[in-house]
């Protein structure tokens, strides 16, 4: 079985674009169903950028907090790797690397390989200097990344209207 962890712009693109709470409510109880068969999470440092918001998201990731990854012991070690990567890389600016090992982005990746989750984003793989995109820092750990769009297909999500023709 594949368990996602989900970046930050997942949840922020889904409720200000494709998912709205107001029109679209049956991704959020997916997102729900998903967690309680132990398919769908998302970190800590993930939880605590999302709930600084104080709108809809925040509420309903308040609501969910088991849904977000504490950090235990092997994940700390992956931080660690993860960042000591960033950090000797020549690929990045000084920057780009410190901005990477303050972000969730560092702790979603390192989660991920300490957990063998697949990583879930909107980012893309990018040759830019200036920001450690996150597939980057996937791919050089051998982490999976994916887009939401991708987890849900394989995941065989549907969010059909029942008794309309």
């Amino acid at each position: 079985m594949t368990t996602y962890v989900l970046d930050a712009n997942v949840f922020i693109a889904a409720k200000n674009n494709h998912y709205g709470f107001d029109f679209c409510r049956a991704f959020w109880d997916w997102l729900d169903l998903a967690h309680a068969a132990g398919t769908v999470f998302s970190v800590e440092k993930v939880y605590d950028e999302l709930i600084e918001r104080d709108d809809d998201l925040s509420a309903w990731c308040r609501d969910r907090r088991p849904l977000f990854l504490a950090l235990a012991a092997d994940d700390v070690r992956a931080v660690a790797r993860v960042n000591r990567w960033s950090n000797d890389s020549t690929d990045y600016d000084p920057a780009a690397k410190a901005e990477f090992a303050d972000a969730a982005d560092s702790f979603l990746v390192a989660q991920a390989l300490a957990g063998g989750h697949t990583v879930v984003t909107h980012e893309r793989i990018s040759d830019g200097r200036k920001r450690i995109k996150i597939p980057n820092a996937a791919a050089a750990h051998g982490v999976p990344w994916c887009t939401p769009f991708h987890m849900l297909r394989v995941e065989r999500a549907r969010f059909v209207l029942d008794g309309v023709a």
